[in-house]
């Protein structure tokens, strides 16, 4: 130790009896004045959750600066866990991918409270402003019967930044070379030791459009989004209570644009069109009736209505979803080792849908409904033995008005074996009710036919996952590696079928099998001090039957890897990020055969990379940041199929595999000030 520090660390021992409040340190003789001193060091942006049954993971606010993360869809550019994709080439709609499945089979959560469903859920990666976040969780798997039966591959959980929080007033401002432009602000305020509250503000404008590929229609849509939410807490001593309220407004237009066509085209312009209003609000009471055991009961209770409407050339689809929730839980501590949660709660979901699935106007519209009450009841145990086995069983039965019974049982399981080395599995059902426009209609940006079973049941699967976490040290450096594997085996499916006529999405039941098989390997290792690797592997095999036998289930990838590298030295004045994505290849649907004697498009598509990097400058408090998107510049090269003749037969905007833009360089910069 250093004479300098020796002879603080003495002076402090001797004067601790006499430390006041403040800076000031009185002693028998003199009075000395201590300078402001920070301690500061780097935690891991995310974080293994080893303290629970489940196998999760926090995405914390520190990682989500690691990129522009402009909302939510932008969060998982560095983990290896979540991919996010285009679900077409025309909307902007984009998708959550979890073991290999798309993000129907994902429960996605706002403050543990069910959110983004239906017709909110092709959209719903863009309703959360970036800067509004303050952490995400990701389980994988079957998670807690505790939010309900429809966790099938995993759980994506969102905390907001909250009233009760430090005092800060914090704002964002982004823009990109693409001509888009982000503005953000949020600020809460304690009225005093108990309430508290908060405004959270986000709006975003393109003013610019781009048609690099020279086919005439937008790359990207342009967008215009205004969102707003106000929200109130008190954390009382028995009694803690949380409110809010959220509104949205979103217009995107796309399609083809005057600006980027030849003299020579006469058609009608061929445009989509679609405008989302969207409102939230919820309540979550907690009454602690035994703090000793974590003893409480609460009630949550939210709703949510999204107005959607759009146009894909003449077809049309529009819906008015409403959403009710309740949950009442109950929740206690019987000694160290064993809880118990138990719960009732109702859904009730209403889709009000009007929809004309041709370009043909003189065909009126259908008006559709679908209504659906579910209610249901739970129980949870859990057995903690100090941390090093813990294990999870629950189970919970709903009735759905429009399906029946559902008995959703679940185990979780998590056996820390020593410091360095960690077991975890789980098994578990789960179910999901199928809105198929409301969550597929961007797939109207095509011309194919849509056939809608009439049968349409409810899916159900199984999910499997075991996996291991270890900690081994090398040049006294800690690695931390992890492997797991997971199966999902499907009893019923919705099948949608772009395989068996490639004139035709067809949605129908699943008739064969259909599972997903996942592996994925992860190391972590801080390099030199200041410096962290991640790399990690992913292996998906997903089969689908169509009626003739599983096959290889098309637009998925079988292989990824991701690279990703953090380093701020100076204590974090500043911060330099690096994350390389390769995507492998895989199958497209069956393509058909064009007039000329030539695929429509290739049977397979091949591996690719992605390449993100940013330079953050951090300031007490003020950080600018300059990054840049796909700097590989690598694109989909023709992912309109017939852009030349959007109305005629071989239109098709979904067959997309790869990024639709090339290389997109943006800055920005972060404000927060805090008021303690």
């Amino acid at each position: 130790m250093k004479p300098k520090f020796i002879k603080i660390f003495l002076l402090l021992q001797f004067c601790i009896p006499s430390i006041h409040a403040g800076n000031t340190i009185e002693t028998p003789d003199t009075t000395i004045i201590l300078e402001e001193v920070s301690v500061t060091s780097r935690a891991s942006g995310t974080r293994k959750l080893r303290g629970s049954a489940l196998n999760g993971e926090l995405i914390t606010a520190g990682e989500l600066t690691r990129a522009a993360c402009c909302n939510l869809g932008e969060s998982f550019t560095t983990n290896p866990s979540v991919d996010v994709s285009y679900n077409d080439a025309a909307t902007g709609a984009r998708q959550i991918k979890l073991l290999g499945l798309s993000g129907t089979y994902v429960q996605m959560l706002t403050e543990n409270i069910p959110n983004f469903r239906g017709s909110a859920l092709p959209y719903g990666l863009g309703y959360i402003a970036g800067p509004w976040l303050q952490s995400i969780q990701v389980s994988k798997g079957t998670s807690s019967v505790k939010n309900g039966y429809e966790s099938i591959t995993g759980q994506i959980n969102v905390e907001m930044k909250k009233p009760q929080a430090d005092q800060e007033v914090a704002a964002n401002a982004y823009t990109d070379i693409r001509g888009k432009v982000e503005l953000n602000a949020n600020a809460n305020f304690h009225i005093n030791k108990h309430l508290s509250t908060g405004l959270l503000v986000h709006g975003e404008n393109t003013f610019a459009s781009h048609d690099d590929n020279g086919d005439g229609f937008l790359d990207m849509p342009d967008m215009r989004q205004v969102a707003a939410m106000n929200r109130w807490a008190w954390m009382g001593t028995n009694y803690v209570f949380q409110a809010g309220v959220k509104f949205l407004s979103e217009r995107r237009q796309s399609g083809q644009d005057s600006k980027h066509l030849t003299a020579h085209q006469t058609d009608e312009l061929y445009q989509i069109l679609i405008h989302t209003t969207r409102w939230e609000a919820f309540t979550k009471n907690a009454y602690i009736f035994d703090k000793e055991h974590d003893g409480n009961i609460a009630l949550i209770l939210s709703g949510s209505h999204n107005n959607f409407r759009s146009t894909y050339g003449h077809k049309q689809y529009n819906v008015k979803q409403g959403n009710l929730y309740a949950s009442l839980m109950f929740e206690r501590k019987w000694g160290k080792e064993h809880s118990l949660s138990s719960g009732i709660s109702l859904n009730y979901d209403n889709y009000d849908q009007q929809m004309r699935l041709t370009h043909d106007t003189s065909v009126s519209p259908d008006d559709i409904n679908e209504r659906e009450t579910t209610g249901g009841a739970y129980a949870l145990y859990t057995f903690n033995m100090s941390g090093k086995l813990l294990l999870m069983g629950g189970i919970r039965y709903d009735y759905s008005s429009v399906y029946g019974s559902m008995f959703t049982p679940r185990v979780h399981g998590r056996w820390n074996i020593a410091e360095y080395l960690t077991l975890h599995g789980s098994v578990g059902k789960g179910f999901r009710a199928p809105h198929v426009m409301a969550e597929n209609n961007f797939l109207l940006a095509s011309s194919r036919s849509v056939i809608i079973d009439s049968d349409i049941r409810q899916e159900e699967a199984w999910n499997y996952g075991i996996g291991a976490g270890s900690t081994i040290y090398i040049a006294n450096r800690p690695m931390n590696l992890n492997a797991e594997y997971y199966y999902t085996d499907f009893k019923n499916q919705l099948i949608v079928d772009l395989d068996s006529d490639p004139n035709v999405v067809h949605f129908k039941n699943l008739n064969g099998r259909s599972y997903s098989h996942t592996l994925q390997l992860e190391a972590t290792y801080p390099i030199i001090k200041d410096l962290t690797f991640t790399t990690a592997y992913r292996y998906t095999d997903v089969k689908v039957d169509y009626g003739h036998g599983p096959v290889e289930k098309p637009l998925t990838s079988r292989h990824k890897g991701l690279f990703s590298a953090s380093y701020a030295p100076m204590m974090g004045l500043w911060q330099f990020d690096v994350t390389c994505s390769i995507s492998g290849g895989g199958r497209m649907p069956t393509p058909y055969t064009t007039s000329s004697g030539t695929l429509s498009w290739a049977k397979r598509y091949h591996p690719y990379a992605q390449l993100n990097a940013q330079v953050t400058r951090n300031f007490r408090h003020w950080a600018v940041y300059i990054g840049g998107e796909n700097l590989t510049a690598y694109r989909q090269k023709r992912p309109i199929v017939g852009a030349e003749n959007p109305w005629g037969t071989g239109f098709d905007a979904t067959m997309v595999y790869a990024p639709l833009h090339g290389a997109i360089i943006y800055a920005g910069f972060r404000y927060t000030f805090n008021r303690y």
